[in-house]
């Protein structure tokens, strides 16, 4: 797994969203975004995340960021997620783990003694260039925001 990292551009891509839309990254050319990836859309640590950045929205909107959040659930269960907790920021369906890929954050994991292939929960803050400013690799998911915001 090549994970991305700080000064690296992020290369562009092409998903659907929660509700079919095409999003790419282009599509935030000159602003500053927040790609934060999941393994599992309506996990317990999930939500907590997605629901600790919506609560904090603003605050992060008011530092200049926008944000997305990616998974390889489909169009169906992201869609569900978001409406069921309110997100004000799209979901991205990311079945064919293309962004999932090219960010580097699919690998071999271990849970509770097993091996297992999957997303690493990590969040990337990039400019309103597509470069890597920030990467977090171990995110608290009750308090993501506030780690975000000690960083910005």
């Amino acid at each position: 797994m090549k994970t991305l990292n700080v000064g690296d551009k992020v290369p562009e891509f092409e998903v659907k969203d929660q509700d079919g839309h095409t999003i790419k990254l282009s599509d935030y050319e000159n602003k500053k975004l927040i790609v934060f990836f999941y393994p599992k859309a309506s996990t317990p640590g999930c939500t907590a995340e997605a629901c600790n950045l919506r609560d904090n929205y603003s605050i992060l909107q008011g530092h200049g960021y926008n944000i997305l959040g990616v998974s390889a659930d489909n169009e169906k269960r992201q869609f569900n997620f978001r409406q069921k907790y309110e997100f004000p920021f799209p979901l991205l369906a990311d079945t064919d783990k293309d962004v999932i890929h090219s960010f580097g954050v699919w690998g071999l994991k271990k849970f509770m003694g097993k091996e297992y292939d999957g997303i690493h929960r990590k969040t990337f803050l990039l400019d309103e260039h597509g470069v890597i400013t920030h990467v977090i690799d171990k995110v608290k998911t009750k308090t993501h925001a506030e780690q975000i915001l000690a960083l910005i």
